[in-house]
């Protein structure tokens, strides 16, 4: 039975070197001094375009395949070649991680010193200092986050015309993570403005992970014109790929608590527990002396692993090379992880959330864990990517997957292990080359309020035809037309504390509480950040963690991969200080996973009709997936995605993703039954089969609610930051626009009433 990760063979390819030709004599010699044997595949094929054109470009190339310098050697190259007299940035590369700008400066700034071009870094940790010299002689490259972008509009909006006057191109890394998220909407719109405020077309450069529709990140870069967007994509085959999925039973008789190699666990007889401590054995076999990174699916798991890693250290007298990096960790902490993983000699594994999951540069690393199922193709390719850098290493990958004992009064749906079976669709797919594309656009109505009141705080003032122009004719908001651009206006402009008013003139100003809302540092960012309290130990700042838990002098906790116990909390300067102790406990975070896509719940049912398993499952794993296979069949669902569940419960599988599961549950609620999603795959109905069939032949013949009515029966319509400021209505028209599929409800009932009538005929 496989103990270490199975092969998977692959095909890699390096291109030439014939752009070298092209580039300015200094570049040239740079690159020489560098040491550089050969272009890679994706810089090969970029250079010509980047230096002969002037085309919106997307480079979409694997983690570590040398995008940056793919954008910004011929870049640089032709600002050194021009005729420079205007003051002003002339490249922005736009991030939206400071750590990853950190990182570029780092690798930029040695180019640029020797081509004379200066290079700023411009962030929320930057001093002051650094930004006003900027600020007086603005030129070269800028490095900045779309926050600091907005900072610039809001709080230096006269001079926004002068600092960007030259600017020649806008680079856009991580172009995947902005697709259709708070953050990228904001970030397009920004773009657009930089175009306004220079009267000019600005070409634009997306870096990217390979996605599934690279259409839908070109209509991203370009709103309007996806066909006007070249898209350079790298060549170069994939290193070998050696996977391992290993299955844990949580639950039921002690002897259950056992992985494929026999180990029962130690210590509180906790069934999660044993569960964790045998991964986390395991973990520490197969990564110390060497350099890791390990994924979890939150930051309270975060913690739970690097304690049992550091604990595990300690138990075997080695120094401890296991640390815990999540975002609400203290900078300082995040970046001595980050500098031993970069370092020549010491052995690191950071446990970790997505923080490391971008294209920061940490070094090469062996091998990555997942511990939990992965929730995206996407996220695990970009994972995978950190592993097997290096020209005749594999990239490696051992999953963790925990499931529980069954019994008598299990649910079916545990008897499905869809963790496990999850977890498998998602590695085929990876190993099949599909990635999931971008979400459908949405009308994204919290980043609109934002931008409104940042062009209204930009220009001192505004119309509304201007805000209409800027926003949404020409800006990020095409899908709002001008009956709903005037709703959202009204909806601003009145309640109890408005954030906007209109002078005599007709001119839009900033009302008193809008004022406040733009003069705090917090209205930067477009998405919600939550209320925290510091944890300090010692008067050094570990981290943070949201208010929202209840924090009681005397309580042990587990934050930054150590144990600690709170010795005081002041509440008004939200401070908690804590001191060590041996018993601990991890705190609860916030956070959500993101949304399933269809095509992995599809692929989620064709694993459990299958017959074949993967080579990369342990015995534990294999025997989930007959279990899951035979249970499967033992409803029923094989042939029909409706089971009854004793008189009063009926489960519906629709292998849809999370919206249209979501919606389908919504449209039953519609109808008079309690319907809610479980696992984003499954919709669990408090009612018999014959009232589901009945409520399903409904939904089957167009009679439904639409989508703005389905999306007033979710629980929580105040979903993002500036949501509270637009009211009920307009709520729920954004949800609708997001988060309901209801064209394919129709289709999907009837396939589901199908299903039952070849059961009842078979």
């Amino acid at each position: 039975m496989p103990n270490d990760p199975q092969p998977i063979p692959d095909v890699a390819g390096v291109g030439g070197s014939r752009g070298f030709e092209l580039l300015a004599q200094p570049v040239q010699q740079w690159i020489w001094r560098r040491g550089w044997g050969e272009l890679r595949d994706i810089q090969e094929r970029a250079i010509p375009l980047l230096l002969g054109g002037d085309r919106d470009l997307v480079i979409a190339a694997p983690t570590a395949s040398g995008k940056t310098e793919a954008a910004f050697v011929p870049l640089l190259s032709r600002l050194v070649s021009a005729d420079r007299q205007a003051r002003g940035f002339e490249i922005v590369y736009v991030s939206p991680l400071k750590a990853l700008i950190n990182d570029q400066f780092r690798r930029l700034e040695e180019l640029c010193e020797a081509l004379e071009v200066p290079v700023h870094k411009w962030h929320g940790d930057v001093s002051s200092g650094a930004k006003a010299r900027a600020m007086r002689a603005p030129q070269g490259v800028l490095l900045i986050t779309p926050e600091s972008l907005e900072a610039l509009f809001v709080r230096r909006g006269r001079d926004v015309p002068r600092l960007f006057a030259p600017v020649s191109n806008v680079v856009v890394d991580e172009l995947h993570s902005m697709l259709d998220t708070e953050r990228g909407v904001q970030l397009r719109s920004l773009l657009n403005r930089i175009e306004i405020a220079v009267r000019r077309r600005v070409r634009r450069v997306g870096l990217s992970a390979t996605l599934g529709d690279m259409g839908l990140a070109c209509a991203y870069l370009r709103p309007g014109e996806p066909d006007e967007v070249e898209v350079v994509r790298s060549d170069s085959g994939g290193q070998e790929i050696k996977l391992l999925l290993k299955g844990y039973v949580v639950g039921g008789p002690r002897e259950e608590l056992w992985d494929s190699e026999g180990e029962s666990g130690s210590g509180p007889a906790d069934d999660r527990e044993v569960s964790e401590r045998s991964i986390a054995a395991h973990l520490f076999r197969s990564l110390r002396g060497k350099r890791n990174l390990v994924f979890a699916d939150s930051r309270e798991q975060v913690e739970i692993y690097a304690d049992r890693l550091r604990e595990l250290s300690e138990k075997a007298h080695l120094p401890n090379e296991f640390f815990a990096h999540h975002a609400s960790l203290a900078r300082q902490h995040r970046e001595f992880v980050e500098g031993r993983l970069r370092g020549a000699y010491e052995p690191t594994t950071a446990v970790c959330t997505s923080t490391l999951e971008l294209g920061i540069d940490i070094g090469e690393v062996e091998s990555i864990a997942q511990i939990g199922p992965p929730f995206s193709v996407s996220s695990t390719r970009q994972r995978l990517g950190r592993s097997g850098r290096r020209q005749g290493k594999a990239a490696v990958m051992r999953t963790y997957i925990q499931e529980s004992a069954l019994g008598s009064e299990s649910h079916p749906v545990d008897a499905l292990r869809i963790r496990l079976v999850r977890s498998i669709a998602i590695i085929e797919l990876l190993v099949e080359g599909w990635c999931e594309p971008p979400g459908p656009g949405a009308l994204h109505l919290s980043t609109f309020v934002q931008q409104v009141l940042s062009v209204i705080a930009e220009r001192g003032g505004a119309t509304a035809s201007t805000l209409f122009d800027t926003l949404c004719r020409r800006g990020a908001f095409s899908a709002v037309s001008a009956s709903l651009f005037k709703q959202v206006l009204r909806a601003l402009a009145t309640g109890k504390k408005p954030l906007i008013e209109q002078a005599p003139d007709g001119t839009l100003l900033l009302a008193a509480r809008g004022e406040t809302l733009v003069e705090h540092y917090t209205f930067y960012a477009a998405f919600g950040t939550p209320e925290e309290y510091r944890v300090v130990a010692e008067g050094r700042t570990l981290g943070s963690l949201p208010v929202a838990v209840l924090f009681v002098v005397g309580s042990p906790i587990i934050f930054a991969g150590k144990r600690w116990r709170i010795s005081a909390v002041d509440t008004a300067a939200k401070v908690l200080e804590v001191t060590p102790d041996p018993t601990g406990t991890p705190p609860k975070f916030s956070g959500s996973p993101g949304s399933l896509d269809d095509r992995v719940a599809e692929r989620m049912r064709e694993v459990y009709l299958e017959r074949s398993v993967p080579a990369y499952l342990d015995a534990a794993a294999r025997m989930l997936l007959a279990e899951a296979r035979s249970n499967y069949a033992r409803f029923g669902l094989d042939v029909a995605p409706v089971l009854q569940i004793g008189t009063k419960q009926t489960l519906i599988t629709p292998w849809r993703g999370t919206i249209v599961t979501e919606t389908l549950a919504l449209a039953l609620i519609a109808k008079g039954l309690r319907a809610s999603p479980r696992d984003h795959v499954v919709v669990e109905v408090d009612a018999s089969e014959t009232s589901v069939r009945r409520a399903l032949r409904e939904v089957a013949v167009g009679k439904l609610p639409d989508a703005v009515s389905l999306a007033a029966l979710m629980r929580n319509l105040e979903r993002e930051k500036y949501h509270p400021y637009l009211g009920h209505a307009l709520q729920c028209i954004d949800a609708a626009s997001a988060c309901i599929a209801v064209d394919c409800l129709s289709e999907l009932a009837g396939e589901i009433l199908r299903g039952g009538q070849v059961a009842e005929e078979r």
